[in-house]
């Protein structure tokens, strides 16, 4: 097992088990030695996931955490096509498509048509892979330093080349949604680039999933009026998507 399906083991048995870990037990359960568990929770530490403490550690609650993308493309799978499907239809015939980095937008990059010359913008590596398989699109890569843990491109490179554009709709994700905070995202420079996404658009989507919505996570991309359209499955809590729609934008449930 590689370090990093090791640390995603890790979160994801402490979210079984009230937030804590223990090290005797995951060097059990894992079949590695306690030193290396202990490496695992520093890491996972320094990520802002873990706060350790003697014996194990436990979940940070304060915001939403963020696993590897390799793990999120596990979760929610059914829920993500059906929110990438319904993506689909709001594509202009043609123009420039601005899309985002994350596990959810890399599913609509995954299905998005081959029969449109479309002009697609990303920072979301993984997805230029994908989108460049279509011959009729034209792929344009952002530059900037890449996160290891989302595969996107994030840093000033990347919002200034975003700031000099103009593009016909942007897709952009979030890691939470409430009417109060808007869509929030964990980290100051993702924060920042989304941020710059949405104000490049001339209509602005935003995909997410269900167990999203109703959390606040670190830091703040847009209140929910600077928002066109929001696409969520049907596990949103009722008062949440009514609170969400009252503040402007139309919301989609799939």
């Amino acid at each position: 097992m590689y370090p990093a399906e090791r640390q995603a083991a890790i979160i994801a048995d402490a979210q079984t088990r009230d937030g804590k870990v223990f090290v005797t037990a995951l060097s059990g359960k894992l079949q590695v030695t306690p030193e290396t568990i202990r490496r695992d929770l520093a890491v996972l530490e320094r990520q802002g996931l873990l706060i350790r403490q003697h014996g194990g550690a436990r979940l940070t609650r304060r915001t939403p955490f963020e696993l590897s993308l390799a793990r999120r493309q596990l979760e929610e799978a059914a829920q993500k096509q059906a929110i990438a499907q319904r993506v689909l239809q709001e594509l202009p015939s043609d123009g420039v498509v601005l899309l985002d980095s994350g596990s959810l937008t890399l599913v609509i990059a995954s299905i998005f048509p081959a029969d449109r010359e479309l002009i697609v913008v990303t920072n979301n590596l993984p997805a230029v892979t994908l989108l460049t398989q279509r011959p009729l699109l034209t792929v344009l890569a952002l530059p900037g330093r890449v996160r290891p843990l989302t595969q996107g491109a994030v840093d000033e490179w990347t919002r200034q080349r975003i700031s000099s554009l103009n593009v016909d709709l942007s897709i952009v994700g979030g890691n939470g949604l409430t009417s109060d905070t808007g869509l929030t995202t964990t980290n100051p420079d993702e924060a920042e680039v989304k941020r710059a996404m949405l104000l490049a658009g001339r209509r602005r989507i935003l995909p997410i999933t269900s167990p999203k919505i109703g959390r606040a996570s670190f830091c703040h991309v847009a209140d929910v009026s600077e928002l066109d359209m929001i696409i969520t499955d049907s596990g949103a809590d009722p008062s949440q998507v009514t609170a969400l729609s009252s503040a402007g934008p139309e919301l989609i449930v799939v």
